[in-house]
Parts: structure tokens; sequence; C-alpha cells
């Protein structure tokens, strides 16, 4: 049996309707749309919500999404609407109804879609798309016409029969079953044409009325026939009458508090009632009670707090009595204010339990959204851009994007002059909030789109100093594609600067972004120390979305320093941070990292399980989507599974996102998994050829890990100069503290050394690559890596397995570079320096400091401190003043 705990609860019994639940129950079927049509008060939610119920035990889900809050024409609203209730996540896109239907295909479920009368068009759309890609699905729809698609079964939903109707009223009434109350119902249901919700209005008044006088005084022609058009259908005219005649009958405050609720979307609770009726607190709650007792509010008190809300037509019904009474334009702005109080009184949330700010707001968002839209249609518009700038986390959290930018630019162009008749833009700090929000929403939304370049115009305006470090880390993450040092600099100030002003979000998140700027440096230890504390102070305050991306990070650079299980179980817990959000770019990074560390444990299976959901994704999207580095994993996984030819097809995929030259533009890790699949392959001179462009390539100069990655592809090409390659290589990763890449260079080597003869060094090698790869949390293998088509193997000594295996690895690779013969560098002078070491005097002779110095090469104070130490000792020289005037007289 499925799960039905997300139906709406029904509050009341349900009454009547037996033979009729029969007949939807049988016409709810596999591959088709059944709409059930009527006029509002009809009782269509309620009949669907009991068909839903009657038939949890014949499917295996069935899902339910109510769409009376959604926005009129917003498409992507409806497709988000359900994708929530269905726990998926979804690719942005053009046809995102189309990705929805795609993994709903094989699913076996009942969607019912509840209140499309005003999405019809969206709703229309998506049941199109789901019923041509899920012949297992069934969609149960409700609204006041059909949907008008092609294969639609339409039900009307008819008045209840004589009996449903006397039992529903004298139910709701409390009555007895005496015959003058019998006599008196069955007078109401006459009048009111057996019409549910009129029903249930006029058993309100039971507590104050007899059944034989509500009937009086519904036979009243006034109450009755002049409460809608005399066009309309009878049944609308009836429903329009029973309110008008309901209202009739509420007292002065009652009358007040109806209209002045018609501000609300559905959903809201007393605190909220109390500070817009505009009524002293007492007398709004105590007709609040009334508006209850008589069946115009709905209440639901099932949650920790109670919360109301007006049905649709008696919505419409109460906005055109606060149309009449000329209050709109008063009630909408206390709304709006009310609206504005909550978001700020919620902002705090947003440093200390981000995940409760998101519920909190989530809960409020219909009429959060629906103020912010009023607030921005004012001359005065002051109010709505402060509440849509406090919705951009929301935003940016959520599939709402596309909303929250209309929103926000429309905010930034009031505040620029544009849309209100004036061209003079306000230099003001809400201008930059507005800005800065439109910036974090676009950071998701739309990557490297307008977002950045309003926060740069955030960086010109007057502002907070929250706002302003926040705009400059987002002005950094702009950065990271094309200058890192420029990434750095803006990073280290946003942090610096949030700090002071106590904004603890900011300065993880940007710490975050310093870190990451290690990691492309190849700096992982530095990584490490900023991306630590970072991950922690963003998962105590609920930081879903900058955790993960920062935990992947942190798995990256804690794998490269050779500890491969804990960046594995850092991957877990990326993408389990990652997976509540439904952020399709964010899940993808977090899997991506964690399928990339399965395929180095030697577990591509594991990898192509981790990767399989996002693999759904990512196929039910026309056009697919970016997902940064799902192509480079599978090609991994697929080399990993002896299927070379896969992985080349995997690593062009990529090639897709690019402009010509393609090839390339492909990030060098790409490019060095397409070398290594076509090596594999066969394809030898292609895979020369994309080696042969990698490294003429400048993105390549300041990426040490590459550059002894592209040397070890080489060497696998170069016959007699392999090992010169890998001893090439081997420096590099050692001068860089590269782990991973020290231990498949020890590995390497000891196959070269096999092979040329020179057993005993070969086994000692292959004894610390093992050691080594059982520490890093790597798969076993033989001592010695071998091309498997080799006729004769080459042999190691065994007893110099076991002496490489006491080595440590540092020992095992200065033992390499011994084994090479004469050292290419000397133990003391100017050519026993490292590149690193060269850079760091470099600097430091034109007088910088070591602060300045980390900041120029990415380093920390620490590494700097630890790079000029070694530079001292070989150089034989006490201080920067000694080493200043030190002739550089040898080849450097």
């Amino acid at each position: 049996m499925s799960d039905v705990a997300h139906l709406p609860l029904e509050l009341s019994s349900f009454v009547g309707r037996h033979g009729e639940l029969a007949t939807v129950a049988a016409e709810v079927r596999a591959g088709r749309l059944l709409t059930l049509a009527g006029p509002g008060g009809c009782g269509k939610t309620r009949l669907a919500v009991r068909v839903c119920r009657d038939l949890a035990g014949d499917w295996p889900e069935v899902v339910w999404a109510g769409l009376e809050d959604v926005a009129d024409g917003a498409g992507d609203g409806v497709v988000a609407r359900v994708a929530d209730r269905l726990d998926l996540a979804l690719p942005d896109g053009p046809d995102r109804a189309g990705a929805l239907a795609y993994a709903l295909r094989g699913r076996r479920l009942l969607l019912a879609l509840d209140n499309c009368e005003h999405v019809a068009a969206s709703v229309a759309a998506l049941a199109a798309a789901v019923l041509a890609r899920c012949p297992e699905v069934a969609l149960l729809a409700t609204g006041r016409a059909s949907l008008g698609l092609e294969g639609e079964r339409v039900h009307r939903v008819p008045p209840l029969e004589l009996a449903d109707a006397l039992e529903l009223f004298l139910d709701r009434a409390g009555a007895t079953g005496d015959p003058a109350a019998v006599a008196g119902a069955r007078r109401v249901c006459d009048r009111l044409d057996r019409l549910p919700l009129a029903l249930e209005l006029a058993a309100g008044w039971a507590g104050t009325l007899t059944p034989a006088q509500i009937a009086d005084s519904l036979s009243d022609p006034y109450a009755l026939l002049d409460g809608g058009a005399r066009t309309a259908a009878f049944r609308q005219r009836t429903l329009e009458a029973s309110m008008r005649w309901s209202h009739s009958l509420l007292d002065d405050d009652e009358r007040v508090l109806f209209r002045r609720l018609a501000v609300f979307e559905p959903g809201f609770a007393a605190d909220a009632v109390v500070a817009v009726a505009g009524l002293p607190a007492p007398v709004a709650l105590k007709a609040l009670r009334g508006l209850i007792d008589t069946s115009l509010v709905v209440a639901d008190a099932t949650g920790p707090v109670a919360r109301y809300r007006l049905l649709g037509v008696v919505r419409t019904y109460a906005r055109a009595r606060l149309d009449e009474a000329g209050e709109t334009a008063a009630v909408s702005d206390r709304h709006l204010s009310w609206c504005l109080d909550r978001v700020d009184a919620l902002a705090p949330l947003l440093e200390t339990d981000r995940d409760a700010w998101r519920a909190a707001a989530g809960a409020e968002y219909p009429n959060l959204r629906a103020a912010a839209e009023w607030g921005l249609s004012r001359d005065d518009a002051t109010a709505g851009r402060r509440l849509a700038a406090g919705l951009a986390w929301l935003w940016h959290l959520e599939s709402r994007g596309a909303e929250g930018l209309t929103l926000l630019r429309r905010a930034a162009e009031r505040g620029a002059g544009r849309g209100a008749g004036r061209e003079t833009g306000e230099r003001t700090p809400l201008q930059a909030r507005v800005l800065t929000a439109l910036a974090v929403v676009a950071d998701t939304a739309v990557p490297g789109g307008d977002g950045y370049r309003a926060a740069h115009e955030a960086l010109e305006l007057p502002a907070d100093p929250e706002t302003a470090a926040l705009a400059r880390s987002l002005v950094a993450i702009g950065w990271v594609g094309s200058d890192l040092g420029r990434a750095r600099a803006e990073a280290v100030r946003a942090r610096d600067d949030a700090r002071a002003a106590g904004a603890g979000f900011v300065a993880d998140a940007s710490q975050a972004l310093i870190g990451l700027v290690h990691l492309l440096r190849d700096q992982h230890r530095d990584a490490v120390a900023e991306l630590e504390p970072a991950v922690a102070g963003l998962l105590a305050r609920g930081d879903r979305a900058t955790a993960s991306s920062a935990l992947s990070w942190l798995a990256a650079a804690t794998a490269q320093l050779g500890d491969v299980t804990r960046a594995a179980e850092l991957a877990e817990r990326a993408v389990e941070t990652a997976r509540p959000l439904h952020d399709v770019h964010r899940i993808a990074i977090a899997a991506t990292r964690l399928a990339e560390l399965r395929t180095l444990q030697g577990r591509p299976d594991d990898a192509a399980a981790v990767l399989a959901p996002v693999d759904e994704i990512a196929a039910g999207a026309e056009p697919p989507p970016y997902l940064p580095g799902w192509e480079r994993a599978h090609a991994l996984v697929a080399l990993r599974q002896g299927r070379p030819a896969d992985a080349v097809e995997w690593s062009r995929r990529e090639l897709r996102w690019l402009p010509e030259p393609r090839e390339a533009l492909l990030l060098p890790e790409s490019r060095l998994v397409l070398a290594a699949a076509l090596r594999a392959a066969g394809s030898v001179s292609a895979a020369s050829d994309v080696l042969t462009g990698l490294a003429a390539d400048d993105a390549v100069r300041d990426r040490p890990r590459i550059r002894a990655d592209l040397l070890a592809e080489q060497a696998l090409l170069a016959g007699d100069d392999a090992l010169r390659l890998q001893h090439e290589a081997l420096r590099l990763r050692a001068d860089h503290d590269l782990v991973l890449g020290c231990i498949d260079s020890l590995g390497a080597l000891a196959a070269l050394l096999a092979a040329r003869g020179a057993a005993d060094a070969a086994g000692v090698l292959a004894g610390a690559a093992e050691r080594a790869r059982e520490t890093a949390g790597l798969p076993g293998g033989p001592a010695v890596a071998v091309d498997p088509s080799a006729v004769d193997p080459p042999a190691v000594d065994p007893s110099s397995v076991e002496q490489g295996r006491a080595l440590p690895l540092a020992d095992a690779v200065a033992y390499a570079m011994r084994a090479r013969g004469p050292r290419r560098r000397p133990d003391h002078g100017w050519a026993s320096l490292t590149p690193a070491e060269r850079s760091v005097v470099d600097l430091a002779v034109q007088g910088l400091s070591n602060p300045e110095i980390g900041a120029r090469l990415f380093m920390s104070r620490g590494t700097v401190k630890t790079h000029l130490a070694h530079v001292y000792a070989k150089l034989q020289v006490a201080n920067r003043t000694e080493l200043a005037a030190l002739p550089r007289d040898e080849p450097r």
C-alpha cells in the first residue's frame, strides 16, 4: 500500500458520493488524464482526495500537488511544485516539463493536480509530456473546466444526491434527526442546489439559527438572486448567493476581517491576521473564530502552529468586497509590511540555521511573493525592493530562481530609475542590497550571466558592511574562471571584511573560495587549511549549498594529500548535504567527486551507481544541462572497467559545450583523460596530439599537478625517454606535495627499472608504492604495473620489495631520485632551489612581506616561511638582507 501521508488532511468527515467514488476510481488508469470539472464549491477537491485514499492500495505511489498558490502563468512554477512533491531534482532549461516526464518514466504512480484553472495551460503542457513518456502514470486533475488535452476524460462533478446533501448539512450543523430539523434541512438543500460548499456555509450558522430559520432566510429572493450575474449558471449563482447570505449574517467586525483576509494567499497564521486586519488583536481573533465557525475560513491545527485559508471561490468573493470597500491598497500595504517584518525577523537564522530559515520562509513564500509583487507596483517601491532582496537566499537555494530573477530585476530597475518615468539612478545601500541579491540568485540560476555584473555594480555603491562583503565574494567567484590571483585577492578581502562585520556566513563562504583557489593551484595543504574551518562553519549554520561544494573541494585536496579513504567520506557527506536542496548543479558536483574517488579506490561499479541519479537528470533534459566533471567521471569509470572506446566517447561528449577550437578549450583534466582513453584504445597518434596541444597551453603553466600528469602520460608514449619523463613528473609531484601522483610515479618507475633489468631498485620502489597505496586507501595490485599484453613481464627481487615496504613515502621518493643517477639539483647553491623557492626569493628580494608573497603566489604565510627557511639553509645565509646581497652567478 502506498504512503498517503502527504495528501491533504480531511478535516471533517466525507459524506456520500458512494456511487460516484466508484465511477471515478474506475476511470483512473495508467496512461490517462481524468479531470474532475465543476464550479467552485461543488466538492472537486474533496472527491479527488477521497479517490486517492481509496486507490492507495492499488498504486505504489500516490502523489498530491496542490496548485492553488502557484502564480498565474508560472509554467516553471507548476513543474517546480510537482517536482518538489515527487522529491525530484530537475535541470534548468526550456523544457523542464519534459525533464520531469523523463524522470518519471518507468514509475507507476497516481499523480493528482488540484486547482488547475488559473494555470491550465502549464498543467496541460506538463500532462502532455507525462502521458507521452510515462505509460504507468495516471493523472487526476481538478479544475473549473477541462484542460482541453487530446484524450482527456472529463467527469463533471454533480450536486450531491438529496440523501447525501441532507446527511452533510445535518452532520455539519450538529442537528438531530427530528422531523422538524430534517424538514428544515431539506428546504436548505433545495434552496442551495445541494452544493457542498454552500451547504457547509449554511450549516455554519446552526449554532445561531435552527435549520428551519436558515431555510427561511435563504428563501429571501434578494439574498438568493442578487448575489451574482443573472446570466451565470444556476449553481454558480447559488454559491455566490449563499456566500452573500452568510456574509450578511456576520457582525461588523467579522465582515471587516473577512474582506481583509482576501489579501492572503492560502496559508496564514493568526499573528499575520492580527497584523494585517487593522483591528485590535482581541477583536481580530474573536472575528477569526466566528469566520471559522461559519465555514468561511478553513482552519488546520494539525501542525505546530494553526494555519488558515480561504477557499478559492470564497477568497474571490471576499476580494470583491475588499475592492467595494476601497480598502485594497491600504490592506495590501499592511500585508506587505507584515511580510517584510517576517523576513526581517527570520534574517538572523541565515547566520545560525539556514535549514530552519529556509523552512520558515518557504512556508510563507506564496504570501511573500505576492507582497513583493504588490510592493514593486507601488509608486514608492522601497518596501517591495527590500522584501525582494530579503528573499534572495530562498531563490538561491530552491528551484524558483527564474521567478526570483524576474522580481529582483524589477527591483533593480526601480532603483535605477527605469520603469517609473525617471532616468536618474539612486546610489543607496538599498540599491546595493538589491543588486547583490540579484547576483546571489543568478549565481545558481544563470551562472556567469548578469549576476556578476550586478555584484560589481553593487561594490560601486554605498552599502552596509555585510552586503559589501557578500558582493565582493560574488565578484571573486566571477574571477575564478579567468584570473585566480584576482579571485583570491577579492575573496581574502571579502572574508576579512565579513569577519569585521560579524557576517559569519560570508566569512566562511569566502574562506571556502580561497580554499578553492588553492585547490586549483595544487596547493593542497593550504587548501585543506582554509576549507576545513570553512566547512565546519557552513555546516554548523545549516548552509547546505556552499557547504556541499566546499566538502567536494576538501575531498579533492584530501585525496591529493594521500588519504583517499577520508576523501571519499567527505565526498559522501557532500552528496548527502546537497541532496535535499534538489539543486542539480550542486548534486552533480558532489556525485562526480565521489564517483572519481570510488574509481580511484578500484570500485568503478560503485562509481557508476553514484552517477546513475545524475545520469537520469541529464538524460531527461533537452538540451542536456552542463554538469561540471560529469562526462569526465564517466570516462574514468569506463577506463577502469576496461572500456577505452566508451571512455573516448564520454571524454568527447564534453566538447559539445565548447566553441571551436573545441578540444583546445577542454579543461586540462579532461584532456588528460581523453589522451589516456585514446592511448588505451590504441589511438596512440591521436593521444600524442592531445598531449602536444596540452603542453603548449598556457593554462598548464601554473598547474603543477597537470604538468606532472602530462609528463607521466607522455612517458607512456615515449619509449627510450620514458624514464626521464617519469623522473621529471616525480620531481614536480614531490616539490608540490602531490602524494597521489608520487605513488603513481613510484609504480611507473618500478616498471621501467624492472624492464631495464634493475631488479633491486625496481623492487624497492614497487614495495614502497605498495605500502603507500595501502596507506592512502588505494586498491592493491601487482608489485610492478606492467603492460598486460607483455610476453615476459619484468621481475623484481622479493627481498627488495620488502625493503621498499619499510620506506616512508618521502624516503622512497628520495631513493627514486637517487636511483636515477646523478642528481639534477645539487644540495647547495642557487641551482639547488626548487621552482617554488626561486619564486619566493624573487619576491623577497623585492621587499615583499611574507603575507604579500603568499598573496602573490597563492601560498599561506606558513608555507612562505618554510620556503625561506629552506632557501637560507641551501644558500647559507641568515636573513633577507644577506639573501638580497648574495650574487647570483650560478645558472638558475
